[in-house]
């Protein structure tokens, strides 16, 4: 592998930390961004300390200013952006009719239009150099939808619908978009979604069941999958959705 400078939103827990820890043995040098800077600072400790290169990158996705100061850092300190992943996400679960527009807006600003902010930030140093993987991390409830879930699955099934629409655009340009849909998947925002609801238990419980392996997934299995897309052999590979689901999407 190449020692590429990969930026990962959201890498300072759960999926993304593990993507940043799976990019770090691929020989990326990895910018670590998220709002959480003691646990973007842990990511780092851990990826420095198996003998990795990283950095953290205090940024809030729902700022375009945010976006573009974390992004004159990376490129400051580690050189240009090559390899994009979007991995911060938030959700909670709510019926549809119990939610409002200060919801939806808080569900939209981070979960699509923070994708938006930094594929539009990082695709013109990627068409410059005439390389670029853009992995985009949306989830099965915008495959299949998820109850109690319904602003939060539009916005994963625009993601899916966007970086097909960017994969098109730069097809000639030696840039690559893929989204990774996980599936329910054991991490600290599960946790916090099943204490911030009555019934969090019980829907997280039927997501399982749901699954033909009758097991929620780790974030290490969602990181590989994160990894090969990121790779130079996958070069041949865009505009696709990747379930890592156990088998609870399988088309």
């Amino acid at each position: 592998m190449t020692e590429r400078v990969a930026l990962v939103t959201g890498g300072g827990r759960g999926i993304g930390r593990e993507i940043c820890l799976a990019l770090a043995r691929d020989e990326r040098k990895v910018a670590v961004a998220d709002l959480r800077e003691p646990e973007a600072a842990e990511t780092v400790a851990l990826i420095t300390a198996a003998g990795g290169t990283a950095i953290a990158v205090a940024m809030d996705v729902t700022s375009s200013d945010s976006v573009q100061q974390g992004i004159l850092q990376v490129v400051d300190e580690l050189g240009p952006i090559e390899v994009l992943v979007n991995c911060a996400g938030w959700d909670e679960l709510k019926p549809f009719l119990s939610t409002d527009e200060d919801f939806w807006d808080r569900i939209i600003e981070i979960n699509y239009k923070g994708v938006l902010r930094t594929v539009h930030a990082c695709l013109p140093s990627m068409i410059e150099q005439g390389f670029g993987r853009i992995v985009n991390i949306g989830s099965d409830a915008g495959r299949v939808g998820s109850s109690l879930e319904a602003v939060y699955s539009g916005c994963k099934g625009g993601v899916i619908a966007f970086t097909k629409t960017i994969a098109r655009e730069v097809a000639r340009k030696g840039i690559t978009a893929n989204t990774v849909c996980p599936g329910p998947t054991q991490t600290p925002l599960i946790d916090e979604i099943v204490s911030a609801s009555s019934s969090g238990d019980k829907v997280i419980g039927a997501m399982a069941n749901a699954v033909p392996m009758k097991r929620l997934g780790q974030p290490s299995e969602v990181a590989s999958a994160v990894a090969y897309f990121a790779s130079e052999p996958a070069g041949f590979i865009t505009g696709q959705t990747l379930s890592v689901s156990g088998g609870l999407t399988m088309a």
